[in-house]
C-alpha cells in the first residue's frame, strides 16, 4: 500500500475527493499526512475530520522559499511518503523539491495543457474564446504546469460561460481525474518515456 501525503492551500475539494475514494477503497494508499501553507484552510478541517495528521508550514516560518520547502520534505520523510500529491496547492515548488519528487509528485490543472497555465485557467480560456477547455493531471517538474501528462478530460466551454461557471464544471472532472491517476500511481502502473506517461495493463 502507497503512503500519500497532500498538500493544500484552500477548500480541499480535491482532498475531499482522494478522502472518500480512500474510504471506498478505490485506491490501494492511504493518506498519512496533510501539509498546508495556509493556516485557515478549510482542507486542514476535512483531514482532521478524516482523522489524517495535518501540518502547517506557512512563509512566516520559512520566509525563503529554499527553507520553507526544506521544512515540507522533512515531513514528507518523516512520514515515509512514496507520492505527494498537489491538491491546489498554491506555490511555486524549488528545483530541489521537483527533483527529490521527480515522477513521485502529482499536480492537477483545470485546463487542458499545456493551454493556460498558471493561475485562473477557467478565466483564461473563457477570455481566449475556446470552445473545449477541461484538466489535466501531471507530473511535477521544475518548470510550471509542465511536466508530463497522465490524464487529461474536457468539458464543454459555452458562450455565455464565465470564468467562475467554467471552473464549477472543470472541478467534479478535477476529482475524477486526479482519483483515478493516484489509483493508476498506487497499482505501479504508471512509467515516463521522455514526456510521455506510459499506463500499463
Amino acid at each position: 500500500m502507497k503512503r500519500i501525503g497532500v498538500l493544500i492551500s484552500g477548500r480541499g475539494t480535491n482532498l475531499q475527493a482522494l478522502i472518500d475514494a480512500q474510504e471506498r477503497g478505490d485506491f490501494n494508499g492511504e493518506i498519512i499526512i496533510v501539509i498546508s501553507n495556509k493556516s485557515k484552510a478549510q482542507g486542514l478541517q476535512r483531514a482532521e475530520s478524516a482523522g489524517i495528521q495535518t501540518r502547517v508550514v506557512t512563509k512566516i516560518d520559512y520566509p525563503k522559499r529554499e527553507d520553507h520547502d526544506r521544512a515540507v520534505i522533512e515531513i514528507l520523510k518523516e512520514h515515509a511518503v512514496d507520492l505527494v500529491v498537489l491538491a491546489g496547492y498554491m506555490r511555486i515548488l524549488t528545483p530541489f523539491f521537483c527533483r527529490e519528487y521527480k515522477n513521485r509528485m502529482i499536480n492537477v490543472h483545470p485546463s487542458l495543457l499545456p493551454a493556460f497555465k498558471g493561475v485562473k485557467a477557467q478565466w483564461q480560456a473563457v477570455e481566449y474564446g475556446v470552445k473545449v477547455s477541461g484538466c489535466t493531471t501531471h507530473f511535477v517538474e521544475v518548470d510550471m504546469d509542465a511536466g508530463p501528462i497522465i490524464l487529461q478530460t474536457p468539458v464543454e466551454v459555452r458562450e455565455n460561460d464565465t470564468g467562475e461557471s467554467l471552473a464549477d464544471k472543470i472541478l467534479p472532472q478535477e476529482h475524477r481525474i486526479l482519483v483515478e491517476s493516484v489509483r493508476l500511481f498506487c497499482e505501479d502502473r504508471l512509467s515516463v518515456d521522455g514526456r510521455l506517461v506510459r499506463i500499463g495493463e
